[in-house]
């Protein structure tokens, strides 16, 4: 599980929910900013992890479970591996 991979998954998600990743956060009760492509790096160009309580918030607020975001962590087409054959 990479960096890229959580923040490509909440991309997924909430374009999946029918969202932005703004809207996402706005529904969840996150700042809309949480979810920023801009917020994804510290200005030194250390990764910036998305916290498991903002996870657990929009799971809550689309009624998903943890399981159901798993699967758009592995769900990498540009990824070789046993899920990903080419």
């Amino acid at each position: 599980m990479t960096h890229d991979q959580i923040w490509m998954a909440i991309e997924k998600f909430a374009c999946e929910h029918g969202m932005s990743c703004s809207g996402l956060a706005r529904s969840s009760g996150l700042d809309p900013t949480t979810f920023n492509k801009s917020k994804r790096w510290s200005k030194f160009g250390q990764p910036r992890w998305p916290s498991t309580g903002s996870i657990a918030k929009i799971l809550s607020s689309t009624g998903q479970k943890i399981t159901d975001f798993i699967k758009y962590i592995h769900d990498d087409p540009n990824k070789n591996g046993p899920d990903n054959q080419m």
